[in-house]
């Protein structure tokens, strides 16, 4: 609902940023201030649909906690308000000094609004080449590399990856997400409730295998309650049952697959027999979901974080893009498809050389863990800190990020961030990283920027093109995001001085290249059809018009560009996801190879984990419906009671004598943490969950309501040093766990 105000001036149309779904949304503005926000109806991808974190944007925006000005470390170790020109004139003087001939001195750590917003997402590599710089960390690494490495391996292109068609399917079978809390994730897909509604009303099937039975769980037809970190061998069960039965038709799967009989002949051991026992789960159920997955006339699997962040999470997204391979299932309607984004990308663009898979191109410093996607795993951020000798990062730069409570050993995070000689934090939160900052640069209103989802759009499950145009300028005392990444840019190079908006024509020409190659025309006729803008509206109109809607500059007349979708404030549809292949591909022969030799490497590791005995507990993290990171929880008012409990079912809570609402210990070989206990029969015995996220604990902060409620640091009880071997990936489900009371 609008909140209570005399006189709302006007109302505007927004794009929510928080999270993969993308809603459209109604801002109303008294001057510069949200007074409310409510679902657009109109939106032509959302119609209507928003969560409770978007709804509560305007309290993100009016929270009294957030940085509005500058703050500076002072000689007691206070922060303190200052002006920007001093602000930057100490990032002048010290930046320089960690940038140089030693790479890595200087780290970067992004954060989730990185992936949400422009200025991110065309800046960003302005500030990295200036510090030249190969420390790079965001939270993909403690999310979704997993799965963009099997994607990689598979198609070429870790962001380009596929996406379940929900809205033709019939069989719609979840792995390891919750898409009714968490809204679609790796899949753009406002309006979850609604989709999952209509595939059951047109006689589909919604199956969800996770050890917890969450409320997608609850609406399924079949909910598989497996144990956690098994969800391969339940994927190599269902191929081994589909292999030996022979459920596929080999002219279902395109001719650009390679090696599917040695995939198939490989599953055939992997008998739901063998595996039920490892799973928790009974082999009758594993025959039925395989037999109709395969009938289905549109089938798609989809795995989420659950399966990502654990023991084998390269594998299991592997094994959920063969099964929707081998089933006929890839690039087809009610399957596996690619988006076609707007903006153009990776599997967009016209292949000028020979790809290279962006993997392991360089390596840590300590740990040797491989690069993926240009960044380094977050897991080894503390080691890069704390280990001495050449190539110790000895400053960071963080923007809207928290790694002291997003990454694994968090306790590690925080003594390695008390270590660097300079920090600087692009942050609106005085927070349990940004505390530990010695400049803290405050990013401006939301009102102020322009959205378009221009990584996002590529997991949308229809193909849409939608723009939100500043609602409020810029004022005085207010830099864009975008700027402050061109400002400490100039500042990394000793020129500081450097106007802003000869950068930004620098990166323009950059964008301009790369449009002109793909439309065919010269980068002066980019340039000059985009001279009215800048920033990154203007960079956004060059990928707009030579993406795959675009009106390549006047040589498509009526084609998309920026000003089209300014004149359709509620969207533009281009209709359902279309087959791709074998355009999409971006591997290096331009084929899929279903059998990549570093997944099949990693198999036998697999196999041997089915004779690991399965005693104890062991701990997964869950969703909330109002929390997403640590961000949102002082703005989101949060319930004080039962916010992080230890959720155990009961038969395990009998056997060691605890009851609901006691106080317990949770250790794990890392740590111990202390939080409430809450008996609930919708987890399988043997697992127990917690929210990650919170912990909002320690002096120096500013965030008063998350303080008052803090909670219980999960990622504390993670592991910094046993990882996923292929892509560096904390286990965050599948801990082993001990609970005691306290």
């Amino acid at each position: 609902m609008f909140a209570a105000t005399s006189a709302p001036t006007r109302a505007g149309n927004r794009i929510c940023p928080l999270c993969e779904s993308t809603c459209g949304l109604l801002f109303a503005m008294d001057g510069r201030r949200i007074v409310g926000v409510t679902p657009n109806p109109a939106d032509i991808f959302s119609e209507g649909h928003s969560c409770a974190k978007g709804i509560g944007l305007a309290a993100i925006e009016n929270d009294p906690s957030r940085i509005r000005k500058p703050l500076l470390r002072n000689a007691t170790g206070r922060f303190q308000e200052v002006t920007w020109d001093r602000a930057f004139a100490v990032i002048d003087e010290r930046l320089p000094e960690f940038v140089g001939d030693d790479p890595g001195t200087c780290a970067v750590y992004h954060g989730n609004p990185a992936a949400h917003h422009l200025d991110s997402a065309f800046y960003l590599g302005e500030l990295l080449a200036s510090l030249g710089t190969r420390n790079v960390y965001s939270p993909a690494s403690v999310d979704t590399w997993p799965k963009n490495l099997a994607q990689l391996l598979l198609y070429g292109s870790g962001l380009g990856i596929t996406v379940p068609d929900i809205d033709r399917t019939d069989y719609f079978l979840v792995l390891g997400s919750n898409p009714l809390i968490s809204n679609g994730s790796t899949m753009t897909a406002p309006g979850m409730h609604r989709r999952l509604d209509a595939l059951r009303a047109r006689g589909g099937t919604l199956v969800v295998v996770d050890p917890v039975r969450t409320r997608t769980a609850d609406i399924a037809d079949i909910h598989v309650g497996i144990r956690p970190g098994t969800d391969a061998l339940f994927l190599l069960a269902l191929l081994s049952v589909i292999s030996r039965e022979r459920l596929f038709n080999p002219s279902w799967i395109p001719d650009v697959v390679d090696n599917v009989a040695e995939v198939l002949a490989m599953v055939t051991e992997f008998t739901p027999e063998l595996v039920a026992g490892p799973c928790g789960i009974d082999a009758a159920v594993i025959y039925r979901v395989a037999r109709e997955f395969a009938a289905s006339t549109a089938a798609v699997a989809h795995s989420r974080i659950g399966t990502c962040l654990q023991e084998f999470g390269t594998l299991t997204n592997w094994l959920v893009e063969v099964l929707n391979v081998v089933t006929g299932n890839l690039d087809r309607p009610g399957g596996a498809m690619f988006s076609l984004p707007p903006g153009g990308g990776p599997n967009t663009w016209p292949v000028t050389k020979p790809p290279r898979l962006m993997y392991d191109r360089w390596r840590s410093r300590v740990r040797q863990l491989p690069e993926l996607l240009g960044e380094l795993p977050a897991a080894c951020l503390a080691e890069e800190i704390l280990t001495p000798g050449p190539g110790r990062s000895r400053a960071l730069i963080t923007i809207a990020g928290n790694p002291a409570r997003s990454l694994p050993n968090s306790n590690a995070v925080e003594a390695a961030l008390q270590e660097l000689e300079f920090m600087v934090s692009v942050d609106c939160y005085l927070n349990e990283t940004t505390r530990y900052a010695d400049v803290i640069l405050p990013p401006p209103p939301l009102a102020t920027r322009g959205h378009h989802d221009i990584l996002l759009a590529h997991f949308q499950v229809r193909n849409v093109a939608r723009y939100s145009p500043p609602l409020i300028p810029l004022v005085d005392g207010e830099f864009a995001e975008w700027q402050l990444m061109l400002r400490l840019a100039a500042a990394a190079t000793g020129r500081g001085d450097r106007p802003i908006a000869d950068m930004d024509a620098a990166a323009a020409a950059v964008a301009a290249r790369r449009a002109a190659t793909v439309t065919g025309t010269t980068t002066d006729h980019v340039l000059t059809s985009t001279a009215q803008r800048s920033g990154p509206a203007r960079i956004l109109d060059m990928r707009l018009r030579s993406g795959p809607y675009g009106d390549r500059f006047g040589a498509n007349p009526g084609g998309l560009t920026l000003e089209q979708l300014e004149n359709s404030p509620n969207g533009i549809d281009y209709g359902p996801l279309q087959p791709r292949l074998p355009g999409v591909l971006r591997t290096p022969n331009g084929r899929i190879d279903l059998a990549p030799a570093m997944i099949m490497a990693d198999l036998p590791r697999l196999r041997s984990s089915i004779d690991r005995p399965t005693a104890g507990l062991t701990l997964v993290s869950r969703r909330q419906p109002r929390g997403m990171n640590s961000w949102l929880h002082n703005a989101l008012r949060q319930p004080h009671s039962g916010l992080c409990a230890l959720l155990m079912c009961s038969q395990d809570a009998t056997a060691r004598g605890l009851l609901s609402g006691d106080r317990v210990v949770v250790r794990s070989k890392t740590t111990a943490v202390t939080t409430e206990l809450r008996v609930d029969d919708a987890l399988r015995p043997g697992v127990v969950s917690m929210p990650h996220g919170w912990g909002h604990t320690g002096s120096g902060m500013q965030t008063p309501h998350a303080e008052s409620a803090p909670g219980t640091n999960y990622n504390a009880l993670v592991d910094d040093v046993q990882l996923e071997p292929l892509t560096g990936s904390p286990i965050v489900n599948g801990i082993s766990v001990a609970v005691s009371l306290a």
